[in-house]
């Protein structure tokens, strides 16, 4: 199954950590990553903090939505991600954005990822690797990426 992972940290070597996020997501058992944006710079939203490095992977996975979840979650665990309060700073960030066209509401998991077409640091990476992506029950990601554009976001690399 295809999917995209939204890749994201601000505390520590964020690019290191986001780099590193890539190398692991590419050693899950039963999982390729086909493509990765570029690394984007972009201020917190809807939290305070330094600024973000983000990326987004498309990956081809045997896991189904909720067993890549708790891998993802692993990954997060490894480099010592705490949840203190809903959108703190973090070491590692990652959000299942898409899952196919899966669309999917438990109190685990959402999908398509909810309010990922009102940020641009999804938007930005996702529109680089598949600027004509349809995401399920919102619509195309160009359609979405002018209202984001006044959202700080910097690709670095």
């Amino acid at each position: 199954m295809i999917a995209y992972v939204g890749i994201g940290a601000n505390l520590g070597d964020a690019q290191a950590n986001v780099l590193d996020a890539l190398r692991r997501l590419a050693l899950l058992d039963g999982t390729a990553v086909i493509e990765t944006s570029g690394l984007y710079r972009t201020a917190p939203v809807d939290s305070s903090g330094p600024d973000y490095i983000n990326a987004v992977a498309c990956i081809d996975t045997s896991f189904d939505p909720f067993e890549l979840l708790t891998a993802l979650q692993d990954i997060e665990a490894a480099h010592g991600r705490e949840r203190p309060y809903r959108n703190a700073p973090r070491t590692l960030d990652l959000d299942l954005l898409l899952y196919g066209d899966q669309r999917i509401a438990t109190e685990t998991l959402t999908l398509p990822h909810p309010r990922m077409h009102e940020r641009g640091f999804v938007l930005a990476p996702l529109a680089e690797l598949a600027p004509d992506l349809v995401i399920p029950g919102v619509g195309p990601v160009h359609d979405y990426l002018p209202l984001v554009a006044r959202q700080a976001v910097q690709k670095i690399g």
